[in-house]
């Protein structure tokens, strides 16, 4: 956890009852809307990964986006999108994954990275894990090497991140929420 987490989660509104009956949704809205806290939520970012050597923070779509893109910038690394299916203009390559109400799936273009390239996979939430995890293997097949994945909250109780360690890849959140906060 960062040492901005608490901060980060105070400012985190959870939305009960949302999409669904029992579902109480964590909208990171009101983070960016403030722009102490969403500088506070980059840092904590920067602070964690200056000193790494990375060559691409790989964000995933869409909300991986509002946090990857200025960390990239300030790491001084590329940036590149994991996108829903259908939204990248070149060759692909692709990940399906389970959902809690499905599948889906996720594409990254096919020449993204160059074997070796050390990546950085971020997004804004985990919760069952498993677009990061698609998002992994995709990263993996182009031959990139994921250093770590980062999010901004973590859903522990729905297991997500521990499907993530259990892959073999470490995982960093700013802030975790359990079901019954």
């Amino acid at each position: 956890m960062s040492i901005y987490g608490d901060y980060i989660k105070s400012v985190i509104r959870t939305v009960p009852d949302w999409p669904q009956p029992g579902v109480n949704f964590r909208d990171i809205t009101p983070l960016l809307q403030n722009s102490a806290a969403f500088r506070k939520l980059i840092d904590s970012f920067v602070h964690r990964y200056q000193e790494l050597d990375l060559d691409a923070i790989a964000a995933i779509d869409a909300r991986g986006f509002i946090v990857g893109a200025p960390l990239a910038y300030e790491l001084g690394c590329s940036f590149v999108p994991v996108r829903k299916k259908g939204k990248l203009p070149f060759r692909t390559i692709s990940e399906t994954y389970t959902l809690e109400y499905g599948e889906a799936e996720v594409e990254l273009h096919s020449d993204a990275f160059k074997p070796g390239d050390r990546i950085l996979i971020v997004d804004d939430l985990i919760a069952t894990g498993g677009t990061m995890l698609a998002a992994a293997k995709l990263i993996s097949r182009s031959g990139g090497q994921v250093v770590e994945t980062a999010t901004i909250v973590d859903l522990p109780d729905l297991g997500g991140s521990a499907r993530i360690h259990e892959a073999g890849y470490n995982v960093f959140a700013v802030c975790s929420f359990t079901e019954d906060e």
